[in-house]
């Protein structure tokens, strides 16, 4: 008996819709701490900088974007928060867009530590 498509693959199938729809996101970015900052890279690409708005509120970096192509009636957005754990120079951040790539650079406030507990580990 051969199987058939489940009522949702086959609906989706003659569609111009892309599968990954619901899986972008995951490895779109890549975050790392180097020299008393970090740097966030972001790929972004189609959008123009001035299509992206990047935003910083008490610790979270919003990074949002909507992108319109008009030729084929398409519309993209692109919407992520992230959260850090040290206290950032909020004067000092700074982003540049190239290449399809946003880069972000958020220093590190001098002799900033992580606030936290220690939890413990039971055996």
């Amino acid at each position: 008996m051969a199987l058939r498509p489940s009522p949702s693959s086959s609906w989706m199938s003659g569609l111009d819709f892309p599968n990954q729809l619901f899986e972008m996101g995951q490895d779109d970015y890549e975050l790392y701490e180097q020299d008393d900052e970090f740097v966030l890279s972001v790929e972004m690409p189609g959008f123009d900088p001035d299509e992206i708005e990047v935003t910083w509120d008490e610790g979270v970096l919003n990074i949002a974007g909507e992108h319109t192509d008009e030729s084929r009636n398409r519309r993209r957005t692109y919407h992520r928060r992230f959260r850090f754990p040290k206290t950032v120079a909020d004067e000092d951040i700074s982003a540049r867009y190239r290449n399809g790539i946003l880069e972000i650079h958020l220093p590190v406030v001098e002799g900033a530590v992580t606030q936290g507990t220690e939890i413990e580990i039971e055996h």
